[in-house]
């Protein structure tokens, strides 16, 4: 294994994506960075989430619910739920955070470029969860 690199152990439960893999399924993976085509296709294989644009940020939506959003070419923000959210920036500060303008909104800001993707990958997955429990 390359320097850096770290064998990691994912859980995941829940439902099927739109490419037939099972979100529940448990993987072992190479922790590795994600950029946001990388946001884009975790994103896109959960089932109903449509990506759309303004102006010249990404954002992907459950049935227009939000899931996450580009703030800039390096940050994301993922919807998450206060407890859930808080439990995020205790655990890996070096991925998530809230800052003040998020403190009353059900959001984590994500840092690509220094964040673990597999915790992103789950972070958006429970976004998708979040937002399907509203049908």
């Amino acid at each position: 294994m390359a320097s850096g690199q770290v064998l990691s152990f994912v859980s995941r439960m829940g439902q099927t994506r739109k490419d037939g893999k099972a979100v529940g399924a448990i993987h072992f993976g190479v922790v590795r960075k994600m950029d946001i085509n990388a946001v884009g296709r975790c994103a896109e294989a959960l089932e109903a989430v449509r990506r759309s644009g303004k102006q010249g940020l990404l954002e992907w939506r459950y049935h227009g619910r939000l899931v996450a959003r580009q703030l800039d070419a390096e940050r994301i923000v993922i919807r998450a739920e206060f407890g859930y959210r808080d439990a995020l920036v205790r655990q890996s500060p070096e991925t998530f955070s809230a800052p003040g303008r998020f403190a009353k909104h059900m959001m984590v800001v994500v840092d690509l470029e220094h964040g673990r993707a597999d915790l992103i990958e789950d972070a958006i997955e429970a976004a998708w969860q979040l937002q399907r429990a509203s049908d």
